[in-house]
């Protein structure tokens, strides 16, 4: 099973200056970052996309590709691309050349995204919502598979005969994953399709979700797609220290989170309470020592049969050296785990 992290790039909000911490730096934090999880055996990196003064990154792509460079093996993803305010010729251009930096290692995640930010700003409407992923994953596809493409749709201009260049490594073809947040829709098109697929598990307990995994994979056996090519991931939110004053610290960062999301959904403050159950065997979160997060992790093994596992690492923008402490330990504590599982 692969183990990755991925990021979105919080910034913690300075209550002193009414200021977002400095993107600037938090980008070469999460650079030192990811080098480090190349160091210590990481199997992926994913890196998300938002368009919000709370989280440094707009550009997957900028940041993965500046990491293919001080990188040698871990694969490098987007977490999530928001492909319904994409363009699918330009994603596929995107991360071909990043495939081709980096020797082979991009990874596309595409979905919907949990903030809608992008459509206005790229100037989509939500009332096409469904309609722009669906099309667009059908063209993004379709590049990815095809040499010359034909294709026509009604949301975007058709194309007639073209090649989308450069072309990624394997015989054109890159890896493209489907995110999903719960929908049994989203999760049958990925079946269908024989996408791999990457479950967000952010809340509530993750046995909830197992009826969700069974019919992804009874779908794809009935479509008629090689079960041992199937791959089913897990993205939660995770921190790994074996120190339990910063586990216990880290309730501040991950509060001032969820509350600055929550907000704006009508969401009540988030809890100690909440924190400590989420923290159990049961729950979502899967923070605390090594021990406790391997623990976990084989848990998921056990009830979901995934294939790879990402936790999802710098919500409320922890310290850099803290950070970097977490990243270590999941690489040399948590993935000796798991490996062997």
């Amino acid at each position: 099973m692969e183990l990755g992290i991925g990021m979105f790039g919080d910034l913690a909000f300075d209550q002193v200056t009414g200021k977002y911490r400095d993107a600037g730096v938090k980008i070469r934090e999460i650079l030192d970052q990811v080098k480090l999880m190349d160091e210590v055996g990481i199997d992926v990196f994913a890196m998300g996309e938002h368009h919000r003064p709370d989280y440094a990154v707009s550009s997957p792509e900028m940041v993965l590709a500046a990491a293919a460079s001080i990188t040698k093996n871990i694969k490098l993803a987007s977490g999530v691309t928001v492909l319904s305010s994409s363009e699918p010729v330009k994603v596929y251009e995107d991360f071909s050349t990043l495939d081709l930096i980096s020797d082979g290692r991009a990874e596309i995640f595409v979905g919907r995204g949990s903030f809608i930010e992008s459509f206005p700003l790229y100037g989509y409407s939500l009332n096409d919502y469904e309609e722009l992923f669906d099309e667009k994953l059908e063209l993004l596809l379709k590049i990815n598979s095809e040499e010359n493409v034909t294709w026509s749709g009604k949301l975007r201009a058709s194309m007639q005969n073209q090649t989308v260049y450069p072309r990624a490594k394997n015989d054109g073809k890159l890896s493209i994953w489907r995110a999903v947040g719960g929908t049994p829709q989203s999760v049958l098109s990925a079946a269908k399709l024989g996408m791999p697929l990457v479950v967000a598990i952010i809340g509530g307990m993750p046995v909830q979700f197992q009826d969700l995994v069974e019919f992804y994979k009874q779908e794809y056996q009935k479509a008629g797609h090689d079960v041992s090519e199937m791959q089913i991931a897990i993205h939660s939110h995770t921190f790994v220290s074996d120190d339990q004053a910063v586990v216990d610290g880290y309730f501040n960062n991950y509060k001032s989170q969820m509350d600055r999301i929550g907000a704006s959904r009508g969401w009540a403050p988030y809890t100690k309470m909440q924190y400590e159950g989420g923290r159990g065997r049961d729950g979502a979160l899967f923070i605390g020592n090594p021990a406790e997060v391997a623990d976990k992790i084989a848990y998921m093994k056990e009830i979901f049969g995934i294939t790879r596992f990402i936790g999802h690492m710098d919500i409320g923008d922890p310290a850099h050296d803290i950070m970097m402490k977490s990243i270590e330990l999941f690489g040399e504590k948590v993935k000796p785990v798991i490996q062997n599982l």
